[in-house]
C-alpha cells in the first residue's frame, strides 16, 4: 500500500516525466487556481484520494483514447472516467486558463472544448449522461504552427471564454486537445479529453439545449479525426458538431 508521502511525490514526478504526454493540472479563473484531476490519485489508499474538480480517469500512462473507441463512454473523460467531488467557479462570459502539466511538441493538433449542463449535481453522473455543446475550437494558426504550439511556448496553458449569456448552474467542461501525428492513418489521431465540474453564476439567461452524447461527437474515419498534419496545411476541417453560439 502507498502511504509514504515521498513514494506518492517520486510517483508523481514518474508520472509527469516518462511519459511524453500531458493531463491539465487544474483551471485559473479570475486568479483563482482550482486543481484538476491528477492521475497519481490511483496511487493513493483509496481511503486519503485526494478529491478535486476534476474527472478521474484510468490515464495513468497519461496516454489516450483512441479513434476506434469514440463510439463508447471514454470518449467523454477519457478511460474509465468518474466524476469529480468539487467544484470550480466562474461567471458567464469568464475566461477559463486550462494549465497541461506538459506537452511534446510533435503532437499538434487542435483544441476544443464543450459545456454539458449537469441539472443538478454533478458529482454523481456517470459520463454517458453527459451532453456536450461545444463553445470553442482552434487549430491552425499559420500554415506549420498549431495551437498546440502556442500551448507550449505559453508555459503549457491555454484559455477559453464561456459564453456571455450562459445561464447559471452546474456544468462539466471538457477539454480536449488531438494529437495528429499519426492522424494521417486510420486509427492514428490521438485524443485527449480533460473533464472538469463548474458551477456558473451571472446572470445569464441562455442553457444549452440540444447537446450530443459523448459517442456521437465523432466517428473515427471523419475530417479532423483522420487528418495529414505533414501536408503544411492552412486549412483544418473540426470534427464533432457545429460551435453553439446561442448564448454568444
Amino acid at each position: 500500500m502507498y502511504t509514504s508521502v515521498a513514494l506518492l511525490s517520486a510517483v508523481a514526478v514518474l508520472i509527469d516525466t516518462a511519459s511524453a504526454h500531458g493531463f491539465v493540472t487544474g483551471v485559473n479563473v479570475n486568479g483563482k487556481f482550482t486543481n484538476g484531476s491528477d492521475p497519481v490519485w490511483y496511487y493513493y489508499p483509496s481511503t486519503s484520494r485526494p478529491q478535486t474538480a476534476g474527472w478521474d480517469a484510468l490515464n495513468q500512462d497519461i496516454g489516450f483514447v483512441e479513434p476506434a473507441s469514440v463510439g463508447t463512454a471514454d470518449v467523454n473523460c477519457h478511460k474509465s472516467a468518474t466524476a469529480g467531488r468539487l467544484y470550480a467557479s466562474a461567471n458567464a462570459g469568464d475566461t477559463i486558463e486550462f494549465t497541461w502539466s506538459t506537452w511534446p511538441d510533435s503532437h499538434k493538433g487542435p483544441i476544443i472544448n464543450y459545456i454539458a449542463p449537469c441539472d443538478g449535481d454533478c458529482t454523481t453522473l456517470t459520463p454517458a449522461s453527459l451532453k456536450w455543446s461545444k463553445i470553442s475550437q482552434d487549430a491552425i494558426v499559420t500554415p506549420g504552427t498549431w495551437v498546440t504550439d502556442k500551448l507550449i511556448t505559453n508555459k503549457f496553458k491555454v484559455s477559453t471564454k464561456l459564453p456571455a449569456k450562459l445561464a447559471p448552474g452546474n456544468y462539466v467542461i471538457r477539454h480536449e486537445i488531438i494529437a495528429l501525428h499519426g492522424g494521417q492513418n486510420d486509427n492514428g489521431a490521438q485524443l485527449y479529453p480533460q473533464c472538469l465540474n463548474l458551477k456558473v453564476g451571472g446572470s445569464g439567461t441562455v442553457k444549452p439545449t440540444g447537446g450530443v452524447a459523448g459517442t456521437s461527437l465523432y466517428k473515427r474515419d471523419m475530417p479532423g479525426i483522420v487528418f495529414n498534419i505533414y501536408s503544411n496545411p492552412s486549412t483544418y476541417t473540426f470534427p464533432g458538431p457545429a460551435l453553439w453560439t446561442a448564448a454568444n
